[in-house]
């Protein structure tokens, strides 16, 4: 029986810590899985700096997401034009994700609920249902959402999100 694939899975390219930020996001998020490991082998690309049986790439799984960590070396770096957006229920999971994720990251990069981990990749950490708050059809009740949004220095705060909301 074969497996399914997901359709699209997001490939992070790491320096050498593939294995180590996979395991990070598993022990954090639930639901979540190592899936499988591939090593470089004898015909290993020759500009690799990587020995033959070391880790090429995670497969994981975070809350049923697919995702693909691979150790590709110093050539790329992560940066705030891709991220990760975790909705979340209550202000405890919030709080929950943020401590985690902000962990070793870098602290200058906390904003308005955005954060770069310890492995420089960027996280949005939000209530589940900002994207119903900024784009509710009530001008007024979208703008005084947003206005409280961009004030927010680290970590979002949902009670304030919600009192902006309701005026």
């Amino acid at each position: 029986m074969m497996n399914r694939v997901q359709k699209i899975s997001p490939n992070l390219w790491f320096d050498h810590q593939a294995e180590e930020a996979a395991q990070h996001y598993v022990s954090i998020f639930n639901n979540s899985r190592i899936e499988r490991f591939t090593r470089y082998g004898a015909e290993r690309n020759d500009s690799s700096s990587f020995a033959e049986g070391a880790i090429m790439t995670v497969e994981f799984q975070l809350e049923g997401q697919h995702f693909v960590a691979l150790n590709g070396g110093p050539h790329f770096k992560f940066n705030e034009a891709i991220s990760f957006i975790v909705h979340c229920e209550t202000q405890e999971e919030i709080d929950y994700y943020w401590e985690k994720l902000t962990e070793g990251g870098d602290e200058k990069a906390q904003v308005c609920g955005w954060l770069k981990d310890k492995f420089g990749v960027s996280w949005q950490i939000i209530p589940a249902n900002l994207n119903e708050m900024i784009t509710d059809p009530d001008a007024a009740k979208s703008e005084r959402v947003m206005k409280a949004l961009l004030q927010t220095k680290s970590k979002i705060d949902m009670q304030t999100l919600q009192r902006a909301y309701e005026g």
